[in-house]
């Protein structure tokens, strides 16, 4: 009986099984998932973008490729609305709500990360509860306020309450503020730093990454609130931010699709260049934020 010896393939031979073809097959398997989240995050910005760069008579048919491609719409988008206002009082109120927020949810979040006194708990939970009560709850009885205060109709009551902390922002910097060691502090009050001294002298310059994860959280909260501006600003027009003055022209000019998407655009552009700048350091603020109670 002969043996049967098995063949083995040259290498020229078996190299044609690993060509960068084959490679390519493997990558798209592997990644076929997130290539299809990619395209139905990207499809509905590519729409729009498109529909921007289109003429009016042609945003109303049922092509999606531009043509001809105009820029008019981007023109008209400054002429015929204020929209320098409108990005104007975007900016005061997310830059002004996010500073105030910073100075008063930072100390609060030490105190209950870092000391240690009665009651500690207790307002720890109140902070979660007001992270959690829905806004509309509390709607009636705080616009009563503002109104007797004579602020309604401009930005104030959506800027001032930021000077009393925010409770989600008060929990992600408490959770943050936790994953620090606490030898720094220790070290620092044996050398006679002041309580104070240990949060703006070591924790702060600790804690940048999680500062600017909720300073952006903040910032990008009140640059598309949509629901603040619509109870406190509708009635005066000088104060209307970007969301709510889209909203309003959207209402008013349905068919003129073009300059609607051309004004979606241009309030998008802000918000992307600020997380592209500041990508690296806010997922790094987000990543480090642990769980410890």
């Amino acid at each position: 009986m002969t043996a049967v010896v098995p063949r083995v393939l040259p290498a020229a031979s078996t190299a044609r099984f690993r060509r960068p073809s084959g490679r390519i097959v493997a990558w798209v398997a592997e990644h076929t998932l997130l290539a299809v989240l990619l395209v139905l995050f990207v499809a509905p910005i590519v729409f729009v973008l498109l529909t921007s760069l289109m003429t009016v008579n042609q945003t109303l048919t049922a092509s999606i490729w531009p043509n001809p491609f105009t820029l008019q719409n981007y023109l008209d988008a400054f002429a015929k609305v204020p929209l320098a206002r409108w990005f104007a009082n975007s900016a005061i109120y997310a830059v002004l709500a996010t500073l105030f927020m910073l100075l008063s949810s930072i100390p609060a979040a030490y105190a209950l990360a870092r000391l240690r006194f009665r009651g500690a708990n207790l307002i720890f939970l109140a902070v979660v509860v007001a992270m959690l009560l829905p806004p509309q709850i509390t709607a009636v009885p705080i616009y009563v306020m503002w109104a007797k205060l004579g602020f309604t109709g401009t930005l104030l009551p959506l800027i001032l309450p930021n000077l009393l902390g925010d409770a989600f922002s008060i929990f992600l910097l408490r959770q943050f503020f936790l994953t620090i060691p606490r030898e720094y502090s220790d070290a620092a009050r044996m050398d006679g730093a002041s309580e104070w001294g240990v949060l703006t002298r070591v924790i702060l310059p600790m804690a940048r990454p999680g500062i600017a994860a909720a300073g952006l959280f903040m910032f990008f909260n009140s640059w598309n609130d949509y629901y603040g501006p619509l109870l406190y600003t509708s009635e005066n027009e000088q104060w209307w931010p970007v969301s709510y003055g889209l909203a309003t022209f959207r209402g008013s000019h349905s068919t003129n699709w073009g300059l609607t998407m051309a004004i979606t655009m241009l309030v998008m552009v802000p918000v992307v260049l600020i997380f592209f700048f500041a990508q690296r350091v806010f997922v790094e603020g987000i990543t480090l934020t642990g769980v410890k109670g």
